[in-house]
């Protein structure tokens, strides 16, 4: 009885130091996957093919993990540390645009960001 009352508190130690992403980057994050999502690009995890709903759904798993260790405060370290490679495989991830050849993940999501960003910089001098 004990044991199990001392793991329980550990664990709820443990999710006490968990930090979600800032909300700036929250929704820089949120952005990148709706736009991976409604691209009709897909995506490539352990040489497999994915649409974007199914690669948004993974990722998103990958966020939850990183943010309950705390390691992960902006985009880039989302994409860098959650979005580039497989964890299980360390392979990079790929993203295939209909026409196009297939790119790294951490390249398309780059570029993505880089256009969040400008949007958002744009509305926000109106």
């Amino acid at each position: 009885m004990r044991t199990a009352f001392t793991l329980l508190l550990s664990l709820a130690a443990g999710l006490a130091h968990a930090a979600p992403l800032p909300p700036v980057a929250r929704a820089e994050v949120d952005a990148l996957l709706t736009r991976l999502q409604a691209s009709g690009c897909e995506f490539n995890r352990n040489g497999s093919w994915y649409a974007g709903a199914e690669a948004r759904a993974h990722l998103l798993k990958k966020l939850e993990v990183l943010e309950g260790k705390d390691m992960v405060q902006t985009a880039e370290q989302f994409i860098e540390r959650g979005a580039a490679t497989s964890s299980m495989s360390g392979k990079p991830y790929l993203v295939r645009c209909a026409g196009k050849a297939p790119v790294e993940s951490a390249q398309w999501l780059k570029a993505e960001l880089q256009q969040v960003r400008a949007a958002r910089a744009a509305s926000s001098a109106r």
